[in-house]
């Protein structure tokens, strides 16, 4: 399973979404900070979910990176979030 599939199930766990997409942006960082071979270090969440609602922007990334913890101590450098 990928870091993208892993971040994914995650959020479904955690948050219920409505739409979710997780996308592994990481080629496109290549030689940048933080970037390794074989990608999963620079991910792109988009999510919807009634849950994340009513959240300020501040809280609800900070739901998603408490929700993410063990991605982000394993090697996750980079999360690009958008909340619908």
């Amino acid at each position: 399973m990928t870091r993208a599939e892993r971040i994914k199930d995650c959020l479904i766990t955690h948050f219920q979404p409505i739409q979710i997409e997780v996308i592994d942006e990481s080629e496109a960082h290549h030689g940048h900070a933080g970037w390794r071979e074989g990608g999963g270090t620079h991910i792109a969440v988009s999510i919807a979910a009634d849950n994340l609602k009513g959240l300020s922007r501040i809280a609800a990334h900070r739901a998603i990176y408490n929700a993410l913890g063990e991605e982000l101590a394993d090697g996750l450098h980079a999360l690009r979030i958008n909340i619908l």
